[in-house]
Formats: structure tokens, C-alpha cells, sequence
């Protein structure tokens, strides 16, 4: 946390008002520009983890608050909210950038972006359910049909969220969800494959 003396004020390296040098504005946190409904999930999803690794999420999640004017850290949480609004400007379409320009505060401009954006519908969750099912190996090595299928999975699991329990029904749920992806696996591999199979 942060320490205030008479003179100088030091913050914690872990401190999320901590501004390490490679917390330049200018950054490109991650390659993927969010043009809208789209990619909105894959967007988030890699912003999260970016922001994760700088210690910065608190910004965006709406965790780490303006403090009071009369608060010593003001300067410092302004310095990391204007970094940290830089960033995911940097990595939005010039339409969308031209929306959020004038905005101040991070943790508005990430919730208008997911209320904007953030479209979970059936028909994007039946679509992936339907790939999963027709997905084959093809003319395709294993590593390339299992990184599709993974990739189907991932998406498909960051949709349709199911509540967080350590009971044994969530354990054996868990175990069944595993053994319906194997059999989805198995099930798309080429005829030549047939002994693993069975």
C-alpha cells in the first residue's frame, strides 16, 4: 500500500496505484482492435488478462475508486486511471475511439463498451454448439483439429457460465463435461484413427 511522508510518497510495487516504466500510454496491450459484437468476447477476454498481468484490472472492474479530492493518492489513481483509459483506447476501431475520446474514467468507458457490446445470445451459443458437433479432423493434423475444438470449447464455456461450487455434484459434472469432450473428439477423427477409437 501507500505510504505518505513529508516529502515524497511510495507506493507498494504490488499496489495497483504503482506505475512501473513499462506503463507508457502508448502501449499496445494486446493485437486484437475490438470493432464491435463481433469480437467484443475475444477483446475482452485478452484486455482482462493484459490488464491482470499490469495489476491494473481494479481500474476496469470498478474495484479501485476515485479517492476523495482531499486524499493524497488523487494525482496518483489519475495517473493510472488516464494510463490505463490509453490503453483501451489503443485498442479500439476509430469509430469506436471517437465514442470513448472524451471520457475520464476507465471503469465507465469498460462498462459502456461490455453494455454496448457484449451480446450473448442463443443464437451465438446454438451456432458454436453446431461447429462443435461438425467439427472433423479433415485433411487437418490432430494438433489443428484439437486447437479448433479447444477454441470452440473456450468460447462456448465463456458463454454460458455455470455457478462456482466445490460439491460433488460440480465434480462429477465437471468429470462428465470431460468425457463429452473426448467423446466429441474421438467422434471427429478420421476413419484411420478407428483403433484409438474404439
Amino acid at each position: 500500500m501507500a505510504s505518505v511522508n513529508s516529502s515524497t510518497t511510495t507506493i507498494d510495487m504490488f499496489d495497483p496505484l504503482h506505475i512501473s516504466p513499462s506503463d507508457a500510454t502508448g502501449a499496445h496491450m494486446i493485437t486484437e482492435q475490438l470493432i464491435g459484437t463481433e469480437n467484443y468476447g475475444i477483446w475482452s477476454r485478452a484486455m482482462i488478462i493484459a490488464l491482470r498481468a499490469k495489476n491494473k484490472l481494479v481500474f476496469v472492474d470498478g474495484s479501485c475508486q476515485r479517492p476523495e479530492n482531499e486524499s493524497g493518492q488523487l494525482m496518483q489513481w489519475e495517473r493510472c486511471n488516464t494510463i490505463v483509459l490509453s490503453w483501451i483506447m489503443n485498442t479500439v476501431s476509430k469509430e469506436i475511439f471517437a465514442g470513448i475520446v472524451y471520457s475520464t474514467d476507465a471503469h465507465i468507458v469498460w462498462e459502456d463498451l461490455r453494455e454496448r457490446f457484449d451480446r450473448v445470445n442463443g443464437s451465438r451459443i446454438f451456432a458454436l454448439h453446431r461447429e462443435i458437433g461438425k467439427l472433423v479432423q479433415g485433411n487437418n493434423p490432430i494438433s489443428v483439429y484439437y486447437s479448433k475444438l479447444k477454441q470452440l470449447w473456450d468460447e462456448f464455456a465463456s458463454l454460458v457460465i455455470l455457478p462456482i461450487c466445490s460439491c460433488d455434484s460440480a465434480k462429477k459434472y465437471a468429470e462428465i463435461d470431460q468425457q463429452k469432450k473426448l467423446l466429441q473428439f474421438l467422434l471427429g477423427l478420421n476413419d484411420s484413427y478407428a483403433a484409438i477409437r474404439s
